[in-house]
């Protein structure tokens, strides 16, 4: 009798025990081959992407009256010489060597404004230089304000390239101080962009749909400039360029499409300050870039609240390759300007590393942002400091005031795979999601962290798996 059950008992235990292992084998293999064929489907979209080609002809700016002395005010020539460019087909507008004062650069179809090393633009911090109005958009809600700084509107195949310099001169005496932080320079009493008529103001007539081109600020509403955006753009090229002192975003690719952000230096630690934010866009490639800002490194956003789900367009096939981050608030972002939603981001053979850099991975949205944040494939990464997480996912970022709305957000299919962290701050994943809409499908495979407070602090997360991931020196089981 005894033997019997005894028999009986390992029969359950091996059935038990088989069926453990098949169920593992099962998901290991579902997670390697849902890996695999988002790793084939960035190939995908590499090969869609190419940069753009100029007539070999060149037209060199000097030639047009402007002066190398930082003094000369050179914008007409610098107009000058893109249209002559454009007219004739296209081809390279020269900036030589030396330093040149100008306002608002607007590129035209064809052309590729190149700066030759030594070359540096220094552009004019009189926000009256920035006029006429054009059509742009500040913090994921468009209108008519001061042109950006390098402004492309409605065009194909445009350039800024070369080892020059585009240095926008702002500091806590001009551009910065418009946030309304005494860090960067405002002082009580003065205008910002908090006061009732300029941001709060954009963002309620975005709420009652008023027509962009009846959304008009400029002077006297203290909304800062992006640097270099390219405005419903197909085809551009931003290469090899340094940029520092940004008044706000740094490059802002927005409804625009085959993009490549390629060996760009980013340095400039200003409020929003983010190195790269591309908005409605698709197939946006950034490589080989060094981001150190005051913001988010890279932030992948598509619209804010109503205005986002007015265009009702996903940024989606944004790819992140060998890339150094150090200060930020996060490396790679997505949101919080987020209510189009967000597909298809790839994130590879990058490092990260600073006692200035928040988060290393973030996704961030809320009830009034709403959408849908899904597929983001991250591998190959190096992270040696960070300060709050390695990965965090929040449906619950608030910020300006009450957040809350009645567009409950989704956070699906989370992949981190080849990560090796050395100090992982507070936590390796902070993830909090609704009852109703918890965040679901975050894997890390192959994952070491050191050095971290907490393993994770999760709230509303569906399956969360870890594969052969080690943190603090022991295995994480599910």
């Amino acid at each position: 009798m005894n033997q019997t059950l005894n028999i009986s008992v390992q029969k359950k235990l091996f059935f038990l025990v088989f069926s453990c292992l098949f169920t593992c084998q099962f998901i290991f293999s579902q997670t390697n081959d849902l890996s695999k064929k988002a790793w084939n489907d960035m190939q995908k979209i590499l090969k869609e992407v190419a940069p753009p080609t100029f007539k070999k002809q060149t037209f060199n700016i000097v030639k047009f009256g402007a002066k190398a002395d930082g003094i000369t005010d050179n914008t007409n020539f610098f107009k000058k010489a893109i249209q002559e460019c454009s007219k004739s087909g296209g081809g390279t507008v020269l900036v030589p060597k030396g330093k040149y004062k100008s306002s608002a650069i607007h590129l035209e179809d064809n052309v590729n404004l190149h700066l030759e090393e030594g070359a540096e633009i220094l552009f004019s911090t009189n926000p009256k230089d920035y006029y006429p109005l054009v059509h742009t958009s500040f913090e994921g809600t468009e209108y008519m304000n001061y042109s950006p700084l390098v402004y492309a509107y409605k065009k194909k195949n445009v350039a800024v390239t070369g080892k020059g310099t585009l240095n926008g001169q702002a500091n806590s005496e001009n551009w910065w101080p418009w946030c309304g932080s005494e860090r960067y320079g405002w002082k009580k009493g003065n205008p910002s962009q908090s006061d009732p008529l300029n941001r709060e103001r954009l963002v309620d007539m975005a709420e009652k749909n008023v027509p962009v081109e009846e959304r008009i600020f400029g002077e006297g509403h203290y909304l800062r400039p992006n640097f270099l955006e390219f405005f419903e753009c197909t085809n551009v090229l931003i290469q090899n360029i340094t940029i520092i002192n940004s008044p706000f975003w740094e490059i802002h690719p927005i409804k625009s499409k085959n993009i490549i952000v390629d060996g760009v230096t980013i340095n400039s630690h200003g409020p929003n300050n983010d190195g790269c934010d591309p908005e409605y866009s698709k197939n946006v490639i950034i490589k080989n870039c060094t981001f150190n800002t005051g913001d988010d490194c890279i932030a992948i956003k598509s619209g804010r609240d109503a205005d986002g789900r007015r265009v009702a367009m996903k940024s989606e096939n944004i790819i992140v390759q060998n890339c150094t981050m150090f200060d930020g608030h996060g490396g790679v972002t997505i949101g919080s300007e987020i209510s189009g939603g967000v597909s298809n981001v790839y994130v590879e053979n990058c490092i990260m590393s600073s006692p200035n850099l928040d988060v290393a991975i973030r996704l961030k949205t809320n009830s009034r942002r709403g959408a849908l944040i899904e597929n983001f494939y991250v591998r190959n990464i190096e992270i040696g400091q960070v300060k709050e997480a390695v990965l965090k996912a929040d449906m619950f970022y608030n910020v300006h005031g009450n957040q809350n709305g009645d567009f409950i957000p989704r956070i699906e299919n989370i992949y981190l795979e080849n990560v090796k962290v050395k100090n992982g701050g507070k936590y390796s994943i902070l993830a909090k999601g609704y009852k109703e809409s918890p965040v679901k499908n975050i894997t890390f495979k192959n994952v070491t962290i050191e050095k971290v407070d907490q393993p994770y602090a999760i709230e509303n997360v569906e399956n969360l798996k870890f594969i052969e991931t080690h943190i603090n020196g022991k295995l994480i089981n599910n």
